[in-house]
């Protein structure tokens, strides 16, 4: 019989989040493990992840989701002049069971978070993860992108927009720049052959206000795989006519 294979120590997560450009308090390693133990038991009940192993968890979507502070700091080498991650306005959109935000927040306790996500069950599991984490400067909205685009109290306010939702990059560009604030980012956790989709979306993040500046790709630690990085800068305000109503993006791409 195959040995069961071994979990992730501390110190390897240590590790491998510290390749990711951050570092892990052992306040910090509670908190993951908290965090894991809820995602498994809620997803008994309802579909957060068809990612359940504790390893799995750890590297494809804990250390997945902080690998875009190694984009930032790639990007700070040609634009000096970006916010850090460590003190940036976020927000994370569709985020599902917290990805990338929770732990962006929870390596990053300076960063102001946002979670935005259309199904509230999913709002009221990431209540109960801020709660019982102890997170502050993070909160749960519960809407469509559409809508919070629209909103004054979310509309171009924000220093990085990220999103982690499998969608095609012309859709997502509406979903996210009404969001991101003139000056600053959408940045896109996409798989590695990403160069096509990219280009395609080109005329539509254009008409939104934004410009791709760069497709940054960075290997996941602990895997085989490569994550790329769209890194979209918004270079101008986003017309008013965007985003369309509810649907419409995904039905009609730009």
């Amino acid at each position: 019989m195959a040995e069961k294979q071994k979990h992730i120590t501390d110190e390897r997560f240590r590790e491998l989040v510290s390749e990711a450009g951050l570092k892990l308090t052992d306040e910090s390693i509670r908190a993951f493990k908290m965090y894991y133990k809820m995602i498994v038991d809620k997803n008994k009940v309802m579909n957060l992840t068809a990612i359940t192993e504790y390893d799995d968890v750890l590297i494809k979507h804990f250390v997945d989701s902080l690998l875009v502070k190694r984009a930032i700091e790639d990007l700070q080498e040609v634009e000096p002049k970006i916010e850090p991650l460590t003190s940036a306005k976020v927000a994370d959109i569709g985020t599902g069971a917290g990805f990338p935000g929770v732990p962006i927040k929870i390596c990053c306790p300076d960063t102001e978070v946002t979670l935005m996500d259309s199904l509230n069950k999913r709002i009221r599991f990431l209540d109960e993860v801020i709660g019982e984490l102890g997170l502050s400067g993070i909160v749960a909205v519960h809407g469509r992108c559409e809508d919070l685009g629209r909103d004054s109290g979310f509309r171009e306010s924000f220093d990085y927009v990220l999103s982690r939702a499998v969608a095609r990059l012309s859709v997502l560009g509406e979903y996210a720049l009404p969001l991101v604030r003139p000056g600053g980012y959408f940045i896109a956790y996409k798989a590695e052959e990403i160069d096509d989709e990219a280009e395609e979306a080109k005329k539509a993040i254009s008409v939104l206000g934004g410009e791709l500046v760069d497709i940054i790709k960075v290997p996941l630690p602990g895997s085989d795989m490569i994550r790329s990085f769209c890194i979209i800068k918004k270079v101008k305000k986003c017309p008013k006519a965007y985003p369309r109503k509810a649907g419409t993006p995904a039905k009609q791409p730009l």
